[in-house]
């Protein structure tokens, strides 16, 4: 059980509307049923607008997420979007496993790829990017693409700390991290 408690169904309908909105049907997550039970921490949540795809496409919205819940030993949500998305991203098993287990140049990546996790692994390193990491990225990213990047990267680390100290017990079907002595 997570440390503060979930909403248990039913739910008030103007929750239940949300949910259906954010889940498209499915039931909705345990992160989402705790964070619903307190309005305040719920509507900051959502109105971060960062549950869409905005200007970037699934498969590099999936990387910077899934990289960024791996550094913050978060799997709970790697997981949910392991489980959800990799296969519409067009991940491969041996990708998924190096979000966790490999460093950003890991060859199974492409140049632009590289560039993207190297930026994400700065941004949780030092929340900052120099200014080659800077460049590098801006030579493969529109300016709307960068500050998604960034936003990701931060609302995710959020995700990850509100998953990991509310002590979140793993979705069912979420994937699990891969295991192995090289970790990243």
């Amino acid at each position: 059980m997570p440390r503060i408690a979930a909403l248990q169904p039913p739910y008030a309908p103007d929750i239940q509307a949300q949910f259906d909105q954010i889940m498209r049907g499915a039931p909705p997550l345990m992160l989402f049923r705790v964070m619903a039970g307190h309005t305040r921490a719920w509507d900051k949540f959502r109105s971060g607008s960062l549950l869409d795809r905005g200007p970037l496409s699934l498969r590099v919205r999936e990387i910077v997420i899934d990289r960024t819940c791996a550094l913050n030993s978060c799997e709970y949500e790697w997981g949910v979007h392991v489980a959800t998305f990799a296969a519409a991203a067009a991940l491969t098993p041996q990708q998924i496993d190096a979000t966790v287990l490999d460093p950003a140049d890991a060859p199974c990546w492409s140049e632009q790829e590289q560039v993207l996790i190297a930026a994400v692994d700065a941004l949780h390193a030092r929340a900052s990017l120099e200014e080659t990491e800077f460049a590098r990225l801006r030579a493969c990213y529109t300016e709307d693409q960068v500050l998604e990047i960034i936003l990701l990267c931060g609302f995710y680390r959020t995700v990850s700390c509100l998953a990991n100290a509310l002590g979140l017990p793993l979705e069912p079907r979420a994937a699990r991290f891969p295991r192995s002595a090289a970790a990243i």
